[in-house]
């Protein structure tokens, strides 16, 4: 009994909210075997994109759709742990997709999604089958996410707080976001979004510019207006002048 007691009076543990980096993979279709065809052309040129970490499933966007009440989670849990990912939870079903997630041993979550920065092209019709995947990341204490692995299309990269530096190409259809700076230390050929929470300041810097979009705290530029020779497929700096997007060449 003293034992007890004694272990009643001291701290052997205790219990702390965590703020975890999290991928986000947003269902377009319901159908896991054009999921899966969709994620093998998707992460074939990166494979070990993801290093086994932590994966939400996300069902909001098959609500209004005609999906199934009920998913295999157990076959789409192998298939996103196929590509390096561990799936721990679900956001976003019916009640009874939730039972049938908590039944193949996922929890239920309402996970914050990163801010949407506005306004936005719509996405191409092509792409409307292929599984978004975002992937929101807090930087660390020194204030730059690196990321050193090409961005392929659908895949969004959220540097929250801070800056982020790319080293490797963004494709078509990829995302670089960050609250702060963006640096893209080649092709930037997909979208690039700088002050995502409204700092004015930001910039976006690249090697290569090819965007098909650019945007500075809201105000951006898309590639249906002709890039200037000069900047073309240039090194060039991205910034605002009030509300309007400057391009200009790092010489």
């Amino acid at each position: 009994m003293a034992d007890a007691s004694a272990a009643r009076t001291r701290a052997v543990f205790e219990f702390k909210s965590a703020t975890l980096p999290l991928i986000a993979v947003i269902l377009k279709t319901a159908d896991l075997d054009v999921l899966a065809a969709a994620l093998d052309v998707q992460l074939a040129d990166s494979p070990d994109f993801f290093d086994q970490e932590p994966v939400v499933i996300d069902l909001s966007l098959l609500q209004d759709a005609q999906a199934p009440a009920e998913f295999d989670f157990a076959a789409l849990r192998a298939l996103l742990a196929r590509h390096q990912t561990q799936p721990i939870a679900v956001r976003g079903g019916s009640n009874a997709q939730n039972a049938a997630a908590r039944a193949a041993g996922l929890s239920v979550t309402a996970m914050p999604v990163p801010p949407a920065p506005s306004p936005r092209p719509p996405a191409p019709p092509a792409q409307a089958q292929q599984p978004q995947i975002v992937r929101e990341v807090p930087v660390p204490a020194a204030g730059t996410l690196v990321i050193d692995k090409p961005l392929r299309s659908g895949q969004q990269v959220y540097a929250r707080g801070g800056d982020v530096v790319v080293t490797a190409v963004v494709n078509y259809g990829a995302e670089v976001i960050a609250d702060g700076n963006v640096h893209v230390y080649a092709p930037l050929r997909g979208k690039a979004i700088a002050g995502a929470r409204g700092n004015t300041e930001a910039r976006i810097f690249t090697t290569c510019m090819e965007a098909e979009l650019v945007a500075i705290a809201g105000i951006y530029r898309t590639s249906e207006v002709a890039l200037p020779e000069q900047i073309a497929g240039k090194p060039a700096q991205i910034s605002l002048d009030g509300k309007k997007i400057v391009m200009s060449a790092i010489e």
